[in-house]
């Protein structure tokens, strides 16, 4: 199943000239840490932590610009899926692919005010572990103003499925907002210390200091149902982009400002102060604001604390974000536009080609005791790697802090004549990236060791020339060829004093190519045990991981990609991917 390219990348090393084609530009900056990815636009931004990663949500902008053919206006219309990244590192990404809501959701049934499944806008993502030990996950998005749709899963990256045939909330939800009036979107969920599920949406309104156009409501047991009525939450200056969380023991809901005139408000706003003992002031246009309480069912109990995060700027003309936090650091997740403005600055797209957003993180500052929260400063250098990336783990190709010319497409290399989906199409376990001559990919903070790698392998497809480098212009540390029709695994022999310490960035980098495809990488240390072809072993000495990392034990259904280990009978490890509809 392996086929193996043992190259001394020293005696290449001594052919190899100044790089003289020109590689596909970086747009995103070596230096920059936003957007979180190069090349997907995305956009409201939710998040969970799971098993040591922080999976990140969004809406599919990236579907509506590849719809428009790449130029023109961010309709949001043909949005129908869910972009799905992750990161144990917080500057190296993981694009896990797409959830086609569009699919999951084709059976809604209609009513007179709305005709079944319309769009998929603006997720809010949750998990809880039951008490009989199963993970389970609920995913909730709007459907264009009408109301708020779930999905539900037992693993972060699906597969979901949606669990009702229907809006769970809609103009008929009641203390939901009517028809004709506000609208019932942007959901935000949480799970509190008790086990309860609670759910907030609701915006639009009219453009004033109270447009009492927000909602929360408690969700029954199943996560699937309302537990009595919506109840008003009394935001002032409220639009749109609710979330939640539970902070200190109490409920903290954030949300986007609206454009109400603060000019002709301010007497309002003084008012408003007085009767509620607060000295914050009044929040500018398009910020993110925030609320405490702790008595959610009670619209009185809600008190206004200020504003968190101020308009991004970058490009948007909209803003939307998510509090999470994450290995014991919060984080404010939002959105801009840094890469679009990027490309017109490039002249790659149009200049009249508007608004398509990007996902971008900062540092965010809570007091849990107080819950305050400390305005962020949205800037594109983002955050610092919270732990370095290992190299002699198996890592997957879209895994990436930066790239530049490459795509994506499904995959797998069991099952032969497999349909490719791209990007905005089904649910993806796996993915390979595409990359044609003179793209690249980056990952930062690697950390090699004092002893090194003696061997790099790539696991690719087509025929192409790559070059491992520590800089897009430098010159290749290591370089070789490689050619195979199937997915298959292509070794290197290194000299490993190029490869020690910690690099701050390593490019990967495909000068030439014919149709390459690329899988995963990893590196072999010095004085660790070579990849030997594949021995007899016993099905028993295997174990099965899903592609978050989670062992499946025995008895544990899952079909689809998993992740295959293994120790053949000479005592050495293997790591591979295979496909199964029920691993155990």
């Amino acid at each position: 199943m392996y086929k193996k390219l043992f190259l001394t990348a020293a005696i290449i090393m001594a052919c190899l000239q100044a790089e003289s084609q020109t590689l596909a530009p970086d747009y995103k900056g070596t230096s920059y840490n936003n957007p979180i990815s190069a090349n997907i636009f995305c956009a409201d931004p939710t998040a969970l932590e799971y098993n040591g990663r922080l999976y990140v949500y969004g809406s599919n902008d990236h579907q509506q610009f590849i719809k428009n053919g790449k130029k023109g206006e961010n309709t949001y219309g043909e949005i129908k899926s869910i972009v799905v990244f992750s990161t144990d590192d917080m500057v190296n990404w993981t694009f896990h692919g797409t959830i086609d809501v569009a699919r999951l959701c084709a059976s809604w049934v209609t009513s007179p005010w709305y005709q079944g499944f319309g769009v998929s806008w603006a997720p809010s993502v949750t998990w809880r572990t039951t008490e009989d030990g199963t993970d389970e996950f609920f995913l909730y998005f709007c459907n264009s103003s009408h109301g708020v749709g779930v999905l539900k899963a037992n693993s972060p990256l699906g597969p979901w499925k949606s669990p009702l045939n229907k809006l769970l909330i809609h103009y008929d939800t009641p203390g939901a907002n009517k028809q004709g009036t506000n609208a019932n979107f942007d959901p935000g969920v949480v799970i509190d210390e008790n086990g309860v599920g609670w759910l907030s949406f609701g915006g639009l309104g009219p453009s004033t200091i109270m447009p009492e156009a927000a909602r929360i409501v408690k969700l029954k047991p199943s996560m699937t149902e309302v537990d009595g009525a919506a109840v008003k939450i009394h935001a002032p200056y409220h639009f749109e982009a609710n979330e939640l969380n539970v902070i200190g023991g109490k409920f903290v809901y954030t949300y986007c400002s609206n454009w109400a005139d603060r000019n002709q408000t301010a007497a309002e706003w003084n008012t408003y102060k007085t009767e509620h003992g607060i000295s914050a002031s009044a929040p500018n246009t398009c910020t993110m604001c925030y609320m405490v309480s702790d008595d959610p069912t009670n619209p009185d109990s809600w008190v206004y604390k200020g504003v968190y995060g101020p308009h991004p700027g970058m490009g948007t003309n909209n803003n939307h974000s998510h509090l999470q936090k994450f290995q014991g650091q919060y984080y404010h997740i939002y959105h801009g536009a840094p890469l679009m403005e990027s490309w017109r600055n490039a002249g790659v797209i149009d200049n009249n080609t508007s608004i398509f957003r990007s996902i971008c993180v900062n540092k965010a500052t809570v007091d849990e005791a107080t819950q305050n929260i400390h305005e962020v400063k949205p800037n594109l250098e983002g955050v610092t790697a919270i732990k370095n990336m290992n190299p002699y783990e198996l890592q997957q190709a879209e895994t990436m802090a930066s790239c530049g010319g490459v795509d994506y497409e499904n995959f797998t290399n069991i099952k032969k004549n497999t349909k490719i989906n791209r990007l905005g199409n089904d649910a993806s376990e796996n993915m390979q990236v595409q990359m044609p001559a003179n793209s690249w990919i980056s990952v930062r903070r690697i950390d090699f060791g004092t002893s090194g790698a003696a061997k790099f392998t790539v696991r690719a497809k087509g025929t192409g020339k790559m070059e491992i480098r520590t800089s897009r212009p430098a010159r290749p540390i290591a370089a070789f060829e490689f050619s195979s029709t199937e997915m298959e695994d292509h070794t290197i022999d290194l000299d490993a004093s190029k490869f020690q310490g910690t690099k701050n960035n390593l490019f990967f980098v495909v000068t030439e190519a014919t149709d390459v495809f690329v899988d995963a990488w990893q590196f072999t240390e010095v004085g660790a045990a070579s990849i030997q072809d594949v021995k007899s072993d016993t099905k028993s000495a295997r174990q099965y991981f899903d592609l978050t990392g989670r062992r499946l034990t025995d008895g544990q259904q899952h079909s689809g990609i998993v992740i295959e280990q293994y120790t053949d009978e000479n005592g050495m490890k293997h790591t591979r991917k295979v496909v199964s509809d029920n691993a155990q």
